[in-house]
């Protein structure tokens, strides 16, 4: 394989995984890694992506801040962004840290402060004329969800603030559930028959999703204030002000915030803090060590992702010791093996601990990990435990090597082994079947309205999907037995459905879920063969030699082409009346778009983006995530944001909906 093959598999994989451990971790409640796993594997992914410009994608887990924003909550801008805080595991790199801010301010060494750094969901909460106006999680960094209800039943925090408090400020704080509290709801949740929440975060997190805002102080939720957002200017003139006079207008602040004039100081909190953390009533994960100067931190500034005056140390993981028993396989949505073990239980950051994550077989075999093992259990931040190592001098010559699976255990078909993990190819495997519909009939996949989660849900539990042809086969008296499918709803959902055959080769090739074949390399194929049957005849040097496709790549889609279970989701398509043609679209000549690059950002109100994006396209134009100087037009609709910002300071031309539809028509 080619090196410059091998970094781009290694980019797509390190984007694949750092993303969906986004999505568990921000959107779902569900931590799939440690906190020092996923920056290890972010610095790796800066690392590679510097080398390669061409690969530039605004949306890389490089570049964005947390998980996005959730469904079910309205969605509100950021004052200003919330930025996440970096990393660091080592008092060596807290003192390179410290060197790098020291010489930022021309080699003056700052005060700086120190605060316990609280796992718990973020937020940002508003006052205005002194009353709690709003209150909104962090989501993407630049606009989140709008949990003021649920905010304003935690009782820690005052709904008005008293006169010595200015009429406007918004602060920015944590939102956390104590350990008594954490131990309490997962005692009631087992009662009741329910799964027990993972950690303390995953209960919080969960606990402001609900709309029933009574959960909140019954689950005592609570919160601490550790940030200014926005305030008048030459209000606080440092942090450890800002704390002293937020604590006097009776907002919750941390008594364990301590201004330090030494990064040996610095050490020596972090030292003797880690020794009586674990006495605290809630979990702490690290140390916020920041300038304490507001005019420093303005000096020193901020990447895309986190401020450089502040990092937080995070302390070691807790270890323990115990026998593997067994190794099982789970399949993933994405046909991922993941090997999962089961062990003696053991103790492990205040529960008890039996199974472990042994994350891949390359994995497996770099530890050499054996079944009958004693091993070392590592639990980091309260998330999924992962095996660290064999005690291999502990041997006694009865542990068995552990092998990967020679087939899918869930639908028992070919398993290929591609990087470190092992996949299943099937793609109507019944493990992976669920996300693929889902996937399927996505807004931006087949477009099938009205099939959303739950109805799928449904349709899988009554049988009556299990390929994705099926869809294309149900009827009204399929359908009406469903929960909730009255005849409207009914009729309004097969019209979608026969509506989405029209969708075209590229749609189809984006949306039956083919490893790597995204969007982009879906429109590529649909730009080079007229139809299905064109592109299964293509060899494979033939696909290797496609714009931005390399071996890798064509090598998955010619293997997946020429299976018979890619065969027959194409059968099936056609069978069901599917359009599996490339839509041809004729680049107008002379348009007042063509050949320029343009950003589409903002709600726009009267059409898709997926819509106006594939218009300019066919008008000649060229359509990328960010702006920069290379872009000539920055289309906004309602509540553009930061783009449109950003637009205007490079001077690039805007138009909003009524400019265009004068340029180019209406849509």
């Amino acid at each position: 394989m080619a090196k410059r093959d091998e970094e781009t598999f290694r980019i797509m994989e390190l984007r694949r995984l750092l993303t969906e451990a986004n999505e568990a971790y921000y959107l779902k409640n569900a931590p799939v890694m440690s906190d020092r796993e996923f920056d290890e594997l972010l610095a790796e992914l800066g690392q590679l992506e510097a080398g390669r410009p061409d690969l530039a994608d605004p949306d890389s887990p490089t570049r964005l801040v947390g998980g996005g924003t959730v469904s079910g909550f309205s969605t509100v801008q950021h004052s200003r962004p919330m930025l996440s805080i970096d990393n660091t595991y080592s008092v060596e790199d807290v003192r390179s840290w410290h060197d790098r801010i020291v010489k930022g301010l021309g080699d003056e060494a700052p005060t700086l402060c120190c605060d316990p750094k609280i796992d718990g969901v973020a937020v940002a909460v508003r006052y205005q004329e002194r009353k709690m106006a709003i209150a909104v999680t962090r989501g993407d960094g630049v606009k989140g969800d709008d949990i003021t209800a649920q905010v304003r039943r935690i009782t820690a925090l005052p709904l008005q603030l008293p006169e010595s408090a200015p009429d406007h400020i918004e602060v920015r704080g944590e939102i956390f559930m104590p350990n008594k509290a954490f131990e309490s709801v997962n005692v009631e949740r087992e009662k009741a028959g329910d799964d027990p929440f993972a950690n303390a975060r995953n209960a919080t997190a969960g606990t402001l999703k609900s709309l029933d805002t009574s959960v909140v102080p019954d689950r005592g939720l609570t919160c601490i204030i550790h940030g200014l957002g926005d305030a008048a200017p030459g209000l606080f003139s440092c942090y450890s002000e800002f704390i002293d006079r937020i604590a006097s207008w009776g907002l919750p602040t941390s008594d364990r915030v301590r201004p330090v004039s030494s990064i040996d100081e610095v050490i020596s909190l972090i030292e003797s803090f880690g020794l009586e953390r674990g006495d605290l009533p809630y979990g702490i994960d690290g140390m916020v060590i920041r300038v304490d100067r507001f005019g420093q931190q303005d000096e020193l500034g901020a990447t895309s992702k986190a401020p450089r005056w502040c990092v937080a140390f995070k302390y070691p993981a807790e270890q323990g010791r115990t026998r593997l028993l067994k190794v099982d396989w789970q399949v993933g949505k994405n046909g991922t093996l993941t090997p999962r073990a089961t062990m003696e239980p053991v103790a492990l950051a205040g529960t008890t601990v039996q199974h472990a994550t042994l994350h891949n077989i390359e994995e497996i075999r770099r530890k050499d990990i054996r079944t009958g093992d004693l091993v070392i259990v590592e639990k980091a931040g309260e998330i999924i435990p992962q095996v660290v190592s064999a005690v291999v001098a502990e041997r006694t010559g009865k542990e068995s090597v552990i092998k990967p699976p020679a087939s899918c255990p869930a639908c028992h078909g070919m398993v290929e082994q591609e990087g470190p993990k092992l996949f299943c190819i099937n793609p109507e495997c019944p493990a992976q079947l669920r996300e693929r519909i889902a996937w399927f009939v996505g807004r931006n996949q087949m477009d099938i309205d009205g099939m959303g989660e739950k109805v799928v849900d449904q349709l899988l539990e009554a049988g009556l999907i299990r390929h994705f042809a099926d869809i294309y086969r149900l009827t009204s008296e399929d359908l009406l037995p469903l929960e909730r499918m009255g005849v409207q709803s009914v009729e309004n959902l097969l019209k979608a459905i026969d509506q989405s055959r029209t969708r075209g080769l590229e749609r189809v090739l984006a949306a039956v879920g083919i490893r790597n074949i995204g969007r982009s390399a879906a429109r590529t194929l649909a730009g080079h063969y007229q139809d299905i049957d064109a592109l299964m005849s293509a060899g494979l040097e033939e696909l290797e030699s496609l714009p931005d496709f390399g071996g890798i790549t064509a090598g998955v889609l010619h293997d997946f082409l020429h299976s018979s279970a890619g065969q027959e989701v194409f059968r099936g398509l056609k069978e069901a009346g599917v359009i599996l043609e490339a839509e041809l679209i004729e680049v107008a000549e002379g348009s007042p778009v063509s050949g320029k690059t343009i950003v589409i950002t903002g709600t726009l109100a009267t059409t898709g983006r997926e819509e106006l994006k594939r218009r300019l396209e066919g008008l000649g134009a060229k359509i990328t995530g960010s702006v920069s100087a290379k872009t000539d037009l920055l289309i906004a609709g309602e509540k553009a944001g930061s783009k449109l910002a950003k637009a205007q300071e490079l001077g690039v031309e805007v138009w909003d909906e009524a400019t265009m539809a004068s340029r180019i028509g209406p849509m």
